[in-house]
């Protein structure tokens, strides 16, 4: 049996109309779902396997990439001439984390320390370990500047001390011992009767005590309570405050470790993190929305505050005593040496600082640090942390080693870390946290469209037939009149018919 035309508009009309009801339950609904999943995927939970995985044993690639400031013309400077230097490098080095000593808390936190290792990638690398550079001494150096305001006689057996270990004002070693180590008598000498005044109980180098180490004990919230305090620092070492600032606002510990943020960020959004190396909590902006690997991200810099003295931005006068704006004094929490942190460069710094050094040209490409984040998980996809680490130096009284050398902020090497996520976890991650969502909401705008589409063919359809029936209609009409006409004659013509048959009478 055929089925009308109608009843197909019937049946149409009802699927279009539940169809158009699911696309708008889905619109009210949809967010809801892909929050809720969001939220379940980013807490930090054990029973999120590929959240925590990315979040324990960050199984992507991270690298540091070191770059050296050679000084070309030492003897110069100690006649008080301008340093002149040349940039070597990067040599870079995969670098290995992993979090260990998880505990979980009754109050929804987590604690953790991370490790880290350190291998030297030659691929990557323009140059090689074993290649020599000269940049300043910052046991001769350094000491100079924490003694000059000490007694004379002190600053004449502290030259004397250096004389002695045959310590000058600058180091000509390889890249390999200036970055994880080299022997000193001098080192030996003052680890024995002045245990604790340097950083290193074993070689000296600047990134000695950075291999196989951990970044101190921190304690974040897992966000299975309230998801927009995931991954905030509860705690660093025990301390809810640390104490090497001169305000209280500058020694609050705020924000993330600065791996992951919360979830749903907007254009207004923050990053706050807590840097154990740079010994305070920091602070990016956003800057532009992108695209990384296919995933929408929002970028977030450095703003011109971050490194800025306290004349040019008061908040910051707690990190002073300060110097030219673009250079973070961090001697007090690192054992009172004379060093600074900057951008690379001096990337955004005081222009000042530029002219009393030859051979750097900043610019934010090469300079300037960032972090690509996807906004709706808090999760990083491309990250490139920039810093410069720079020494004060000049001429003290009654230390030979300094010479005649002008005052100025030597730059001495600067890094870059950076890390990305690829391969599959960027598979898993853009399937589970970007696809489906997507998926999800085309969804909605598909089944409105759908069933729109449905109820308008239902509604032609139906106009379609009732035009057939009314023409169909009016045919079996007339087709009765002509019937009629033949069946049954009219009046008129049995009158001709009379009227003829008269006259033939006549």
């Amino acid at each position: 049996m055929a089925v009308s035309k109608s009843t197909l508009a019937i049946v149409f009309l009802v699927l279009g109309c539940l169809a158009v009801l699911f696309g708008t339950v889905l619109v009210f609904v949809g967010p809801i779902i892909i929050d809720d999943q969001i939220v379940k995927n980013v807490e930090i939970n054990p029973k999120n396997e590929l959240s925590y995985t990315m979040w324990k044993d960050i199984p992507v690639p991270f690298f540091m990439s070191v770059y050296f400031f050679h000084i070309v013309n030492p003897d110069e400077i100690l006649k008080g001439e301008k340093p002149m230097v040349i940039q070597r490098g990067p040599y870079v080095y995969s670098e290995k984390r992993w979090k260990d000593n998880i505990t979980f808390h009754e109050n929804n936190t987590v604690s953790y320390k991370e490790f880290r290792q350190y291998f030297f990638n030659e691929g990557m690398s323009v140059g090689d370990e074993s290649d020599v550079v000269t940049i300043p001494n910052m046991l001769v150096l350094g000491a100079s500047v924490m003694m000059e305001n000490m007694p004379y006689p002190i600053r004449i057996l502290l030259s004397t001390t250096f004389k002695t270990f045959n310590e000058g004002p600058f180091l000509t070693k390889s890249v390999g011992e200036l970055m994880w180590g080299y022997d000193s008598k001098l080192v030996d000498f003052l680890n024995n009767y002045l245990p604790g005044m340097l950083p290193s109980s074993g070689k000296f180098g600047l990134f000695a005590e950075f291999n196989n180490s951990n970044t101190g004990q921190f304690t974040v919230f897992t966000g299975q309570d309230d998801i927009r305090k995931v991954h905030k620092v509860d705690s660093w070492n025990g301390l809810k405050n640390v104490d090497y600032w001169r305000s209280e606002q500058c020694n609050m510990i705020n924000g993330t470790a600065g791996q992951m943020w919360p979830p749903f960020m907007t254009t207004e959004s923050t990053l706050p993190f807590y840097s154990p190396d740079a010994c305070r909590s920091m602070e990016l902006v956003f800057q532009s929305t992108g695209v990384s690997s296919g995933i929408p991200v929002y970028r977030f810099v450095a703003p011109k505050t971050l490194f800025a003295n306290g004349a040019d931005y008061p908040p910051n006068e707690g990190f002073c005593p300060c110097r030219q704006s673009g250079l973070l004094n961090v001697s007090s929490c690192r054992h009172n040496s004379p060093v600074f942190i900057s951008h690379p460069h001096f990337f955004e710094a005081d222009p000042v600082l530029l002219e009393t050094v030859s051979g750097l040209s900043p610019n934010e490409d090469d300079h300037g640090l960032f972090i690509d984040i996807h906004p709706e998980t808090g999760v990083p996809m491309n990250v490139s942390i920039r810093l410069q680490l720079n020494l004060l130096m000049k001429s003290v009284s009654g230390i030979s080693e300094t010479g005649k050398i002008a005052e100025v902020v030597m730059p001495m090497i600067w890094f870059e870390e950076s890390g990305y996520i690829d391969g599959p976890v960027l598979k898993t991650f853009r399937t589970n946290l970007v696809v489906l969502p997507m998926v999800m909401e085309y969804m909605q705008y598909i089944f409105i469209g759908l069933g729109l589409a449905t109820i308008l063919g239902a509604v032609m359809l139906y106009l379609s037939d009732k035009k057939v029936r009314r023409k169909t209609s009016l045919s079996l009409t007339q087709g009765e009149s002509v019937k009629d006409t033949k069946n049954n004659p009219t009046n008129e013509t049995q009158d001709e018919k009379c009227n003829m048959t008269d006259t033939g009478k006549n």
